[in-house]
Formats: C-alpha cells, structure tokens, sequence
C-alpha cells in the first residue's frame, strides 16, 4: 500500500522505521516544525524528521497539518492510506475524511485514550497495556480498531523500559493491519478512561500520598519527563528511581538516612530514593548524594 506517515516523538521515529522496512514505505513524512531545545535554545528536528532524513523518505513540517498547502502536499503523495502515531497535533476535516487512516494508540483501548497513555498506565499499577490500530475520528481515540495486541507492564518498568517493547510492537501490528486491512471494530462504550497529558503538578512526589503510588509515578515519568520530591529548604531534588520500604515513625515529606539508604516518609509507608538529580546536575546514586547533602536540611556538608 502506497502510504504517507504523520509523527513526531521518538516512539513515532522507531514506529517509522519498521513501516520504512515493509511494502508499505512512505512516500511521504509529515511531521511538526522544528522547535529550540536545551540551555541554548537552538532549534532541534523532531525525531521523526531526523529519522525520515536518515531512511530517505521525503519531508514536510508543515505549522498547521490542516492547512490547504499542507492536504495539498498530502494528497500530492496519492497515498492509498496515511499512518499516524504520536503526531501532537488534532486532524480536521477535510483531511479527516479525504483518507484511510491507521492511527497507532499505546495502550488497550477503550482503556487510556489520550495523550500520556504509558505513562498513566505505570502510575495507575496496570499489569498490562499495549497497542491499538485503529481508524480515526473527531473523537479523540474513539475510533474503530483495525488490531490490538498486549504487553506486560513488569514489575520494574519505567517508561524507558516498556516504550520501547511497545513501539516495537506497535510496527509489527501497523505493518499487518496494511496488509490485511481487515473490518475495523467498534470500540466498547464500557471501561473508557483518559490519560490527561502529563502536567508540572504531576511531576511533584506529594508525600500526603502512599509510598507505592509514588513509586509507580516515578517509574511513569522516568527517564523522559521526570518526578521531584521537594526537600526541607523547598529544594526540588529529580527522583528516577525509587522503591517502597517500611520506615515506621517517619512523617509524611519527612527525610531521613537510615541504613545508608535515603529516605522519605508518605502517607503510607516510606519511599527510598534509590537515583537523584539534583538541581542543574546529573543523575546520581542517593549515596553519592548523600555524601554531600544532609537531607534533614538539604544543607550541603
């Protein structure tokens, strides 16, 4: 099938990369504008872009995907079907109707529709997710769907672990759901959640809450957005990675070292934080940190 292919994030590029492997390579990759990144503000290509540039597939970066020269570039293209996966943009009509889309959701729908589907299915303790090819609608991810297959979501995942299974998985199902392009089903109306886009507030340890929730949070934010824990003088110390432990007379926010280890009282239970960033430096083991830093006081030793 002679496709063009809408993406932007690193799990599109790696989704881009098996769809240029198969029949079905693109003709076209359509992907977002590039944008300043880092200290230095320079502007950066999306992962897509590098991707469609290193495999040879012609490249467009349109500000607005809905715009008359933006369909026009599309339908140049004769594409028989577009793929999209982690685009960030919506798709209106008219290019909504003008073509077949397979559009590549990471979870098991009609459970996390959204944008941060992973990463909320980690925080929520599912034990497992996986992809969904479905056709699109102007419901956000309502559509009927082409093929589904799971993964298990592992006891020790983070994101970094369980994206990349998942993108792998997410090529195989695309690539098949173009070859056989089967009837799409309807989604169930029962069990639909949304996975709300990952805000400041939800990268923030709140040790009101049980030790296990945020464990399950740090792992969900890890290594690509990041969880924080704020510390006695209101420094915000990056925790990516973290584990429950029993910690009996510790006060929800309260640090403490105990048995070399670092940690921090929650409403239920403490959590040991196991890998830190301080501000404007890099990850390191809590041990090293704590060879610096009194953590009743953050006041450096």
């Amino acid at each position: 099938m002679r496709t063009v292919y809408l993406g932007t994030s690193e799990f599109a590029a790696s989704v881009l990369e098996r769809l240029a492997a198969s029949a079905h390579r693109p003709a076209l990759a359509v992907t977002r504008p590039d944008r300043p990144k880092g200290r230095g503000r320079a502007l950066q290509p999306p992962p897509v872009a590098q991707a469609a540039r290193e495999l040879g597939i012609e490249l467009s970066q349109p500000e607005n995907v809905n715009s008359d020269d933006a369909r026009e570039r599309i339908a140049a293209a004769e594409p028989e079907g577009i793929a999209i996966c982690a685009f960030g943009a919506l798709i209106k009509e008219p290019l909504l109707s003008g073509h077949e889309w397979f559009n590549v959701h990471p979870s098991l729908l009609p459970r996390w529709r959204g944008a941060a589907p992973v990463e909320r299915a980690i925080q929520a303790g599912d034990e497992q997710t996986g992809i969904s090819i479905m056709s699109v609608v102007e419901e956000l991810d309502a559509g009927p769907v082409y093929r589904m297959g799971t993964e298990p979501i592992r006891p020790d995942d983070d994101y970094g672990t369980l994206a990349p299974r998942l993108a792998a998985l997410a090529g195989e199902l695309l690539v098949t759901a173009l070859d056989e392009r089967p009837e799409p089903v309807a989604q169930s109306e029962e069990g639909v959640t949304y996975a709300e886009k990952i805000s400041s507030e939800d990268r923030r340890l709140d040790p009101a809450r049980p030790a296990v929730e945020l464990a399950r949070t740090v792992r969900a934010l890890t290594p690509h957005i990041g969880a924080w824990a704020e510390m006695p003088d209101g420094q915000r110390l990056g925790v990516r990675a973290a584990r429950v432990r029993d910690a009996a007379g510790l006060a929800p926010g309260e640090p403490a070292v105990r048995d070399s280890r670092l940690l921090l009282g929650t409403g239920e239970g403490a959590l040991e934080l196991i890998e830190v960033q301080p501000p404007g430096k890099r990850p390191m083991p809590a041990a090293d940190y704590l060879r610096g830093h009194d953590p009743t006081t953050s006041a450096q030793l």
